[in-house]
């Protein structure tokens, strides 16, 4: 997948105009209100990068999944975000040339709607109930890689 969504520079084109469409849309851009971090964009793209494939570099900078995790809990359930960061990463698709319906648009698609609509959402309560050592999800053309290395179907 990492290979298909155009490697290190592709993800990162991605990250940018993601994160381009979610600043400006009154809905999801509440999340950045508060500010973030000045390298939001590289390190999205490592995260993804690593979730789809490519190399660890996401980890390596020190970060995991519950830390991805806590800055995504415990803020109530927000249906309507999710679903329209969902819609923004199908925007962002289609401005760096894929298409949201068929071949690596549609995986990177299902990818972000699975990520956005699962792990992200298990502790609206607090981002104290998250565990520690939560791994790092990781996506493959069939859908999620289970710890035992096997795909399952979305």
């Amino acid at each position: 997948m990492y290979d298909a969504a155009g490697g290190e520079d592709g993800l990162v084109r991605l990250a940018e105009a993601w994160h381009q469409r979610v600043l400006s849309d009154e809905v999801v851009g509440h999340a950045f209100s508060h500010g973030y971090h000045p390298d939001h964009t590289t390190r999205l793209a490592a995260y993804w990068a690593e979730a789809l494939g490519g190399p660890p570099n996401y980890s390596v900078l020190g970060s995991d999944e519950s830390y991805v995790v806590r800055l995504h809990s415990g803020k109530g359930p927000h249906d309507e975000m999710d679903r329209r960061a969902v819609d923004c990463f199908d925007d962002a698709l289609v401005d760096v040339g894929l298409t949201p319906d068929e071949g690596v648009g549609r995986n990177l698609h299902d990818y972000f709607a699975w990520a956005t609509n699962s792990g992200l959402t298990h502790y609206p309560e607090s981002a104290d109930d998250v565990p520690s050592g939560l791994a790092l999800p990781h996506w493959s053309w069939d859908g999620l890689v289970t710890s035992s290395g096997q795909d399952e179907k979305r």
